[in-house]
């Protein structure tokens, strides 16, 4: 990613009051909505970029660009777009703007990581100033999301180099890589422009310094929660104020499915009951989750409540022998077989790893824990080389992720079905649920697709974590959300 340093400075001024300092472990992936897809270009782009829609806490479709949409036919959707949204440089977004973006993304040669989103778009016409027409290649429910899409001028959508222009409520002042990035205000934000400036967001990868910042004043945000103990303590100051959420992302148990043990539901069951997921959460995060029946949590669209699996270690016990692994020597200390378990160096992980092998070797499963870094594991889990890996799915949109997730067809790299799940009945559900269009035959499709997937256990869910914010008290009229985006800071000020 090529930043761009647009103001020189000699040092860094002290930030007067009317601005912030968020502080961010890692540098955004990229400031160009064409390229960056992790969570730290996404909330970025909450705050530089606009798309035609944008979702709400559920995972809806609100309008942002768009002022409106229609479907007149199940291949054809039009927006109509507000005419109040300028870019940072002052040009209104019009229809050619959207239509450029959505064909450079498409574009081979540009190489986004966002062109697969865009498949089944067939082609997009801008008649007008303030209409956009997209054709789709079929009927394809959960293409909405992708129109979360930020959207460039059109003479710089093509630019091979990072293109950061956007319409959102702020604008690049200066980006200094593993350093900070600088906002202030887009002049012409709809509604006025916001009452933060500058924003400054500073790249700490040190939890420590993170927090001893907040404790300072040097950083008034962060929305990367430091550990239990810290945020206990953080939470003792008068001029600082956390605050919990229920959230979305959901941490889950990964298991390869290739494996003859883990290949059987009865062993896969037995694992499930050997966890209380309870305990684990106040082990690991101070109680700052609600034990995961599924991937979408409650607030979603489409969540739908399911059996979950209290533990119960004698039934777990029970269901290996079905499967035909007893225990070798009863109360003696020989397992029934061995699994390895696969982790990153991120001090966070390593308790969850020693607790799961604590509690799966109660039923007999002797686990050993083996330790990477986050890049050699991530590529081993995508390769399939792993047996058991705790991950986690981050801001889930459309329940189309169950297709990508779980369907026979989505291994690596086409999509997440890292543990080569395949299931016949998941197979259709979830093609089903891409071709309906109705809204409501869509949450009872998806409701059958949770009950198959907490039936079959392709993984083990464990948690949706909580949004734990720390912020200043001076800042008002910031709502946290969810799935951890920034988006209200838009009308937030510092008191």
């Amino acid at each position: 990613m090529l930043w761009v340093t647009l103001v020189a400075a000699c040092g860094e001024a002290p930030v007067p009051p009317t601005g912030l300092v968020l502080a961010l472990q890692s540098d955004p992936q990229s400031l160009d909505p064409r390229f960056g897809t992790d969570a730290n270009a996404s909330r970025l782009a909450d705050l530089l970029h606009a798309a035609l829609t944008r979702p709400d806490a559920a995972a809806r479709r609100l309008p942002e660009l768009a002022e409106r949409w229609e479907v007149p036919d199940p291949l054809t959707i039009v927006f109509h777009l507000r005419r109040d949204f300028r870019f940072a440089d002052g040009a209104p977004v019009t229809a050619a703007d959207v239509r450029a973006t959505y064909l450079a993304v498409l574009d081979p040669a540009l190489a986004s990581p966002k062109r697969a989103a865009l498949a089944m778009l067939s082609s997009i016409e801008a008649p007008d100033p303030a209409t956009v027409v997209m054709h789709l290649r079929e009927p394809f429910a959960p293409f909405l999301e992708a129109t979360g899409l930020g959207v460039l001028p059109a003479a710089r959508a093509r630019d091979a180099g990072e293109v950061a222009v956007g319409a959102g409520p702020f604008r690049v002042v200066r980006a200094e890589r593993g350093e900070r990035v600088v906002l202030e205000p887009n002049p012409g934000y709809p509604g006025g422009p916001p009452r933060l400036h500058p924003l400054v967001v500073r790249i700490v990868p040190d939890e420590v310094v993170r927090v001893l910042e907040l404790r300072r004043g040097g950083v008034q945000l962060i929305e990367d929660a430091p550990e239990p103990e810290m945020v206990d303590w953080l939470a003792r100051f008068p001029h600082l104020i956390v605050r919990r959420s229920p959230g979305t992302s959901v941490d889950y148990l990964a298991l390869n499915l290739r494996d003859p043990r883990l290949a059987q539901r009865r062993v896969r069951q037995a694992i499930a009951l050997a966890l209380d997921r309870d305990a684990l959460a106040r082990f690991i995060l101070g109680g700052a989750a609600r034990p995961a029946s599924g991937l979408l949590a409650p607030e979603h669209w489409a969540y739908a409540p399911v059996p979950t699996h209290r533990p119960d270690p004698a039934r777990a016990r029970r269901l290996l022998d079905r499967a035909g692994y007893p225990d070798p020597d009863g109360p003696g200390p020989l397992p029934r077989f061995h699994l390895v378990y696969k982790t990153s160096n991120q001090p966070e992980r390593r308790p969850l790893a020693g607790a799961i092998q604590a509690a799966l070797a109660r039923v007999g499963i002797a686990v050993e824990v083996r330790t990477y870094e986050w890049g050699t594991l991530f590529a081993d889990v995508r390769s399939g080389n792993f047996q058991l890996c705790a991950l986690a799915w981050v801001g889930i949109g459309d329940p189309d992720f169950y297709h990508l997730a779980f369907h026979s067809t989505m291994r690596p790299p086409a999509g997440y079905n890292r543990g080569g799940y395949a299931s016949p009945v998941m197979d259709r559900l979830t093609e089903r649920g891409r071709r309906v269009l109705d809204v409501e035959r869509r949450r009872a499709i998806y409701a059958r697709i949770q009950r198959r997937a907490a039936h079959d256990l392709p993984v083990v869910p464990l948690w949706w974590e909580d949004r734990v914010v720390v912020q200043s008290r001076r800042l008002r009229g910031f709502e946290p959300s969810p799935d951890g985006d920034l988006h209200t800071l838009a009308r937030a000020w510092m008191e």
